[in-house]
């Protein structure tokens, strides 16, 4: 496909691309912004911050337990089950530092799921939280791990903050009890064995950086391979869009409600904002809505990153509406899809539109955004980033006419190699030209923007008609008595599929009439539900996606 694309890029970014060096790698960078920006906060957690030099010594000195003590050595992996708390930046950054490969692992698992993950991945050593390692107990008589870390999640906190979570936890919530053999605690590495001294690991950009898993397409949950290339690239892709923006703010502070584990939250708040010197405020669980609003209070928000339903639950909060937004700069929301009504009321709230962006963990993430500079909603994913090439295919493979809606092809230094230990699985998805087949149906646009139409697989076929579950959901939310709503379909023998919806209230009084005439004049007859089902809450993953196929009932055996 011709790059169309290209005319509508803002003035200040530019149409070629640079390749990485082959010499350049992660550490460096870190390493870089650290000496760069010592004096800056770096990330802030409850009210304990680490500035960029504290940052840096700490890291190099758990770099330094990881080689000397754990004799972990170059390419071994190490799995971090954290949520969001300083630590997770620290053992990341030291990871890294010792040439190890970081292997994320969703803190919301399972010991089945969290067993399957570690076992794949072929984990040497694991830090985890204190509340969650009893799961990890269950895993060691299947699944030996040489070293385990265990940490609490006041470790980093001042006193007497850290004193009142670590008595919350254990004798409010109960925190279950562990017993795992040679356990290491981090806050007696965090204070001792201070002796022990970093060295250097030589490592490349070609160099695998992290194994972050997928429930991908189909089946279970696959190790997507992303290199210090692949991360280092899409940092440069998203710096060249965004920072121009960002240093024009007086503040230098971003929201992090989204779990580090996630791809979107890591690249953007570990490597992106590192990258200009950033502050990321780290908010532990982003459902408690009233804290991340008290947060926002004190500190007004600059830039955010987040999905459609964190900011549609914002904006549901009466608290909300009173908060100083005339330092906002960068409304960031990835994930899932933006719906037109949230996207709406953001900017008519804050007076900035909420700017929507697209990728997927085999991208880095990022592969579509929009011009920081738009003026209003659009309904598009966005541009083509720097460097990533787009083009929108049939079932065949064949490029369709613009404007057809198609699977979305993406291309770029960003996009993954493959699948760990999984070849079948890599060439399903990649094509022998690197083309990556993302499974997602969109459609493109003359002046080359790309907009979303939904899932491969989620798409329903209703007596012989396309149907597509993500318009039918964004229609059902512009109902001012709708909270949030999901579209499944069921089989039907006469019709293939029915549509069920699920739907939660904004306004308790809303019938189902009510909703059902509002539809009738926004869909057309196939397009409409013939079931409707009110429900108290949606299934969704830890970063605020819809679970659909929880709705549908599919096999859960399978992970997300």
């Amino acid at each position: 496909m011709e790059e169309i694309w290209l005319k509508s890029y803002p003035p200040y970014v530019p149409t070629t691309w640079d390749p990485i060096a082959p010499e350049m790698s992660l550490d460096q960078l870190f390493l870089t912004s650290c000496q760069q920006y010592h004096k800056r906060p770096a990330f802030t957690s409850f009210d304990t911050t680490l500035t960029y030099a504290k940052l840096a010594r700490h890291a190099k000195h758990f770099a330094a337990f990881f080689q000397h003590e754990w004799q972990l050595k170059k390419d071994d992996r190490i799995a971090i089950m954290l949520p969001n708390c300083l630590q997770f930046p620290v053992v990341f950054f030291a990871a890294l530092l010792a040439g190890l490969v970081v292997v994320p692992v969703n803190p919301m698992y399972t010991a089945r799921e969290l067993k399957l993950q570690l076992k794949d991945a072929q984990v040497s050593a694991m830090i985890i939280l204190s509340t969650m390692a009893h799961k990890l107990e269950d895993v060691l008589k299947e699944v030996p791990i040489r070293h385990v870390m265990v940490t609490g999640l006041g470790d980093m906190l001042k006193f007497p903050q850290s004193l009142f979570i670590s008595v919350y936890l254990k004798y409010i919530k109960r925190s279950p009890d562990f017993n795992i053999n040679g356990v290491v605690f981090f806050k007696e590495v965090l204070t001792h064995r201070q002796k022990l001294k970093y060295t250097p690991v030589s490592v490349r950009a070609e160099d695998l950086a992290l194994l972050q898993y997928t429930g991908g397409t189909t089946g279970l949950p696959k190790g997507v391979m992303l290199t210090h290339a692949n991360l280092l690239a899409n940092v440069a892709q998203t710096k060249i869009w965004i920072a121009p923006v960002l240093n024009t703010a007086k503040h230098k502070v971003a929201l992090a409600p989204l779990p580090l584990y996630h791809i979107f939250s890591m690249t953007a708040h570990h490597l992106l904002l590192l990258a200009i010197g950033f502050e990321s405020i780290l908010i532990a669980d982003p459902r408690h809505i009233s804290g991340i609003i008290k947060i926002l209070k004190k500190r007004p928000l600059v830039l955010m990153t987040g999905v459609n339903t964190l900011y549609n639950a914002l904006l549901c909060d009466r608290h909300f509406k009173h908060l100083d937004f005339s330092q906002q700069k960068v409304a960031l929301s990835g994930g899932m899809a933006v719906q037109k009504n949230t996207a709406q009321q953001w900017q008519a709230l804050t007076g900035k539109p909420l700017i929507e962006a697209y990728g997927l963990t085999e991208s880095s993430p990022a592969a579509i955004i929009n011009p920081l500079e738009l003026s209003d909603y659009n309904g598009a994913m966005g541009l083509p980033i720097s460097g990533t090439q787009v083009k929108v295919c049939d079932d065949a493979g064949h490029e369709v006419i613009l404007g057809q809606t198609g699977e979305l092809y993406l291309k770029g230094p960003q996009i993954t190699q493959g699948y760990w230990h999984k070849p079948e699985e890599t060439l399903l998805s990649l094509t022998p030209e690197g083309w990556l087949k993302t499974g997602d149906l969109v459609k493109m646009d003359a002046l080359g923007y790309v907009y979303f139409v939904d899932r491969k697989k989620d798409m329903l076929v209703v007596s012989g008609f396309n149907v597509y579950p993500t318009e039918i959901e964004d229609v059902i939310c512009t109902h001012p008595g709708v909270f949030d709503a999901a579209v499944v379909g069921i089989p039907d023998p006469i019709t293939g599929q029915r549509i069920k919806c699920f739907v939660v209230k904004k306004d308790p009084d809303l019938t189902e009439n009510q909703l059902r005439d509002y539809l009738h004049q926004q869909l057309t007859g196939y397009k409409r539900p013939q079931i409707i089902e009110f429900c108290d809450s949606l299934p969704k993953t830890n970063v605020g996606k819809v679970l659909r196929r929880a709705l549908r009932g599919d096999d859960e055996n399978k992970a997300e």
